[in-house]
């Protein structure tokens, strides 16, 4: 009778290791959010005051020019709230691993928004500038939840508060999006800026201001993200003048618009 074996075939084995890459890029995806819970609350709750506030008041006016005013002012809250919420339905329940080609300016918008009451909480003005509007062929979530995670470790870079620059457009040769995240805060030594992509690897000493904390997980899984899309993920940092992240991705052509000739 031939001995049991405990070896699993090397198929096995990288089934439950991709398996295992799924599982550790959702639990970076739900803690980000969890991240920015409150300030997304807030967000919703600053849209719906006035959707509530013109509702009433249309009602109790007669006038026709004062009903549409708060109409306009109704629809106008309620496309905001609409799109808080439907980024994080986007990044906490993604679609199959289906790519598409996507606009990077809105897909970069969406996710500050997400972020903005939390940046303001915490002292960080946003600065974001969009050059062109590239386009590249990807999986929004992923991208999203790339984004989300480098905002979030730039504001916890800047505990005293300070500038978040989000950069969106191509390079020279127009053949590469490039999106980068940029702080000023803290920056990272030379040292340890070789390895922040590594598993685990983190240059958190503990829980910031808000009580969050890292893994050492996140930059390693935007890093895998982004280079499943054959992009690339580069940082530069210097102490005490921030940190930069620079997401480059291929560009694709701009999707035509439904019934142009």
């Amino acid at each position: 009778m031939a001995p049991a074996t405990t070896h699993q075939k090397p198929a096995a084995v990288s089934e439950e290791v991709e398996a295992l890459r799924r599982q550790l890029v959702a639990l970076q995806r739900v803690s980000s959010l969890g991240v920015l819970a409150g300030g997304i609350c807030h967000e919703l709750n600053n849209a719906l005051t006035p959707i509530l506030n013109y509702a009433k008041l249309g009602l109790r006016n007669p006038d026709p020019a004062f009903r549409q005013r708060a109409f306009e002012k109704i629809l106008e809250a309620g496309q905001r709230a609409s799109a808080i919420s439907g980024g994080v339905l986007g990044i906490a329940r993604p679609r199959a691993d289906r790519r598409e080609a996507t606009d990077l300016v809105r897909l970069t918008k969406e996710v500050t928004l997400l972020v903005a009451k939390d940046l303001s909480r915490h002292r960080v003005h946003l600065d974001f500038q969009a050059v062109g509007q590239p386009h590249a062929r990807v999986n929004p979530a992923q991208i999203q939840q790339v984004l989300l995670n480098l905002m979030i470790n730039a504001r916890q870079a800047m505990p005293e508060g300070g500038t978040l620059r989000v950069r969106v457009g191509e390079d020279a040769s127009g053949r590469i999006a490039e999106l980068s995240v940029a702080d000023t805060g803290i920056g990272i030594a030379p040292a340890d800026l070789r390895r922040i992509f590594e598993p685990f690897f983190t240059t958190k000493t503990g829980p910031d201001a808000s009580g969050q904390g890292g893994t050492g997980l996140g930059l390693s899984v935007c890093r895998d993200i982004v280079e499943s899309h054959h992009g690339r993920l580069r940082a530069e940092s210097r102490i005490g003048q921030g940190t930069s992240f620079t997401l480059r991705l291929p560009v694709c052509p701009t999707p035509a618009k439904q019934g142009a000739a």
